[in-house]
């Protein structure tokens, strides 16, 4: 058993049946990609569009890709036609984009409302009031090629574990309070290798994992 079947192994154990588990895969290459799938894991992330498109493109097609990080809409058209999971989407601008193209390729793009949770500037996100509006607004309504699944967000990059789980706890609240309005809000995505274990406690049912598994970036 190799480095990646063993971590990937360990992790499957700690988690929740009921919980994805995302492979964060950028940067690592297709070979070491290739060792979390042969262990059975099917569902990878990517932050960068260009750098996943080559892999889908030499890799099986069985596979699921989720775009983790912040998209700029003069590139959704690159991922249209295979993304499953689109996780950062923080605009209607962005929204009507992803239709736009899923639609050239009669499909439906799933998406996440990335909430922003976290003290740092530099993290993307909407408002909770913003992400109430676009989950009403007519226009959104009207994109039948996009499909909101549920939320995502990032907490603050510390050591301290109160304050993660403080962020963790908010954003689990606003998902909780509003699953009975909007029933297709099913995953909230929360939890990177850092922090997935304080995420589970907190209810996540979506990690993305990268380094626990593959180990660290160069």
């Amino acid at each position: 058993m190799n480095d990646i079947e063993r971590n990937l192994q360990d992790i499957q154990i700690s988690i929740p049946k009921d919980v994805t588990l995302v492979a964060v895969s950028k940067t690592k290459p297709v070979n070491e990609l290739m060792k979390a799938y042969e262990a059975g894991q099917r569902v990878f992330g990517e932050n960068k569009i260009q750098e996943m498109v080559e892999k889908w493109e030499t890799m099986p097609k069985d596979i699921s890709w989720h775009m983790i990080g912040h998209v700029q809409t003069n590139k959704v058209k690159y991922m249209a036609q295979f993304v499953d999971l689109i996780h950062a989407v923080d605009s209607i601008k962005l929204l009507k984009e992803i239709n736009k193209q899923a639609k050239k390729h009669n499909r439906t793009i799933h998406c996440l409302l990335q909430i922003k949770i976290a003290e740092e500037e530099s993290k993307f996100g909407l408002t909770e009031e913003d992400a109430i509006a676009l989950l009403d607004s007519e226009e959104v309504k009207n994109l039948t090629n996009i499909h909101i699944q549920g939320l995502m967000g990032m907490a603050t990059f510390t050591n301290d574990e109160n304050q993660i789980k403080t962020e963790f706890e908010k954003i689990k609240t606003f998902f909780d309070q509003n699953t009975s309005k909007y029933p297709e809000l099913r995953v909230l995505s929360i939890g990177m290798s850092g922090d997935y274990k304080i995420a589970i406690d907190c209810g996540s049912t979506m990690v993305r994992i990268g380094s626990s598994i593959f180990g660290a970036r160069d």
